[in-house]
């Protein structure tokens, strides 16, 4: 969906930037470059895939999944291989550098003209920093969520003390991981702005490919997206490895190694969803840009301020309101989307309760249960349960706009509708980017610390510290499955639906 959004908001402004150029094929690449930009990524996803694969023999201190069943009291494995963490990241190295490459080819080819002739690199420098953004998004989220690194450790030992300080602790976690992220973020905004900003590109004296370095740089952070989502279906695959060998009362070297790449996934659904969101935050850069670019084409350039802009005041009491508004709705959305998974749990729980107390035969072992009925509850509260958020996100930008029109009707503000509207959509954005990295890392953390105790640290399964992470890993479940990846449609969709 972001890549979708970021190539329409990419061809918008490189329509526009490519009207001061004389040369049809310049016009025709900057317009399509977005397109060129996405098949080389394909590419380099394809070539990473590829890479990834289990050595018999791994390198010294790089790890190896045999680690992970020291728990196990017959512990002998007859071929040590890689961790599977390790796996993955040699295959998306190897996409990143084609990646790098791919970006360097396609700004000469395509961006390369005889009004601005070092514009091809400028662009390809702000296409390589939204590259880089993606590795740092990789480390970041492995850091905060891999049961290696101390963060999710301290989870783990917080847990020794009950259930209260195992929350504490995951709370800080998630908090403290919007740090690097928003920093990385911010710099990528700013860096790839300027690159553009100064790359040569003039019209009537004035730079004019600022924005456009930008969209640049959102289209190297979303180059390599097909193999990150190859590392998010990574995770649901083996959590439900993990649950048919618990289930067929497999051995328990195979349980063992179905626990690592059940953590590994964990890190990968974490460093997708904070990807996602990271990406989305460009995209949604790109989209309010274009918003204020179609707002003043409607608009009397009269009313337009002396550079002709529109000028989005954060003094003005309505303008402040509409941000305050906008930062609101992502806690009211993240609210009733938390919500819903507590009410579907709680039927789910009185359903498997009833069918209990009321079949002798389900107790004694003799008959299986339903488990169709449950199934039917999860799959109807799904849907029915997400139309009040997705009514929030589409309505509330068409309400708020309406709204402040009208009043800048009466007090001769033609404007104000779209500066409330502005506002909002900015607040609401920078809100959801951080409440969306707090929930997915703080979850994922959460989950990975139960695994850690369960390999047999602060006294393994069953102990008082398991009971507590298993509390964490409950409350981190809905954040990080549901509230959490909300964020990134939910970010990308707002800008637009008014339009």
């Amino acid at each position: 969906e972001s890549t979708a959004a970021e190539n329409i908001g990419a061809m918008i402004i490189g329509g526009s930037v490519a009207k001061c150029l004389s040369s049809p094929l310049s016009v025709a690449g900057y317009i399509l470059f977005p397109l060129i930009v996405r098949g080389f990524g394909l590419i380099a996803s394809m070539i990473g895939i590829a890479c990834v694969y289990m050595r018999e023999k791994p390198r010294r201190g790089m790890g190896s999944i045999q680690e992970y069943e020291s728990c196990l009291e017959d512990a002998q494995a007859d071929v040590e291989v890689e961790d599977p963490m390790t796996c993955l990241n040699r295959g998306y190295g190897a996409c990143l550098v084609l990646c790098v490459a791919g970006m360097f080819g396609a700004s000469y080819w395509c961006l390369r003209t005889e009004e601005a002739p070092n514009a091809w690199w400028h662009f390809a420098l702000a296409g390589t920093i939204g590259i880089s953004i993606s590795l740092v998004f990789v480390f970041v989220t492995t850091y905060y969520t891999d049961y290696r690194y101390g963060p999710v450790k301290s989870i783990a030992q917080a847990s020794d003390s009950g259930h209260a300080t195992n929350i504490i602790a995951g709370l800080s976690v998630g908090m403290e991981s919007t740090c690097i992220p928003t920093l990385v973020i911010s710099a990528a905004i700013v860096g790839s702005y300027y690159l553009g900003y100064y790359s040569g590109i003039y019209q009537q004296g004035r730079p004019i490919a600022g924005f456009y370095g930008t969209a640049v740089g959102t289209m190297g952070m979303l180059m390599c997206v097909a193999f990150i989502l190859a590392m998010d279906t990574f995770g649901p695959i083996s959590d439900n490895a993990g649950g048919i060998i618990e289930m067929s009362c497999d051995d328990e070297r195979a349980r063992a190694r179905t626990d690592r790449l059940d953590a590994v996934g964990n890190t990968t659904k974490a460093l997708t969803k904070g990807y996602a969101v990271g990406s989305a935050a460009l995209a949604t850069f790109l989209l309010f840009s274009a918003f204020l670019d179609t707002v003043k084409e409607l608009v009397d350039p009269n009313l337009l301020s002396g550079a002709g802009k529109i000028i989005v005041d954060l003094g003005m009491p309505e303008v402040f309101v509409g941000g305050l508004i906008g930062g609101m709705l992502v806690y009211l959305f993240s609210s009733w989307a938390i919500k819903a998974v507590g009410k579907t749990a709680q039927k789910v729980i009185e359903e498997v309760t009833y069918q209990w107390a009321s079949d002798s035969a389900i107790r004694e072992g003799t008959r299986i249960p339903d488990y169709d009925r449950c199934v039917r509850i999860v799959t109807k509260s799904a849907l029915h349960e997400m139309i009040r958020p997705a009514l929030l996100i589409v309505l509330s930008p068409i309400v708020i706009g309406v709204f402040f029109r009208l009043i800048g009707f009466f007090v001769g503000d033609a404007l104000l509708g779209a500066r409330v509207l502005a506002a909002m959509l900015m607040l609401a954005t920078m809100t959801g980017i951080l409440v969306g990295l707090f929930l997915n890392n703080g979850g994922g953390a959460w989950d990975n610390a139960k695994k850690f105790i369960e390999r047999g640290n602060y006294g393994g399964k069953g102990s008082k510290a398991h009971k507590a992470a298993v509390t964490g890993d409950t409350v981190g479940d809905p954040c990080k499955d549901t509230a959490g990846p909300s964020f990134t449609c939910s970010s990308s969709f707002s800008p637009p639906s008014h339009w």
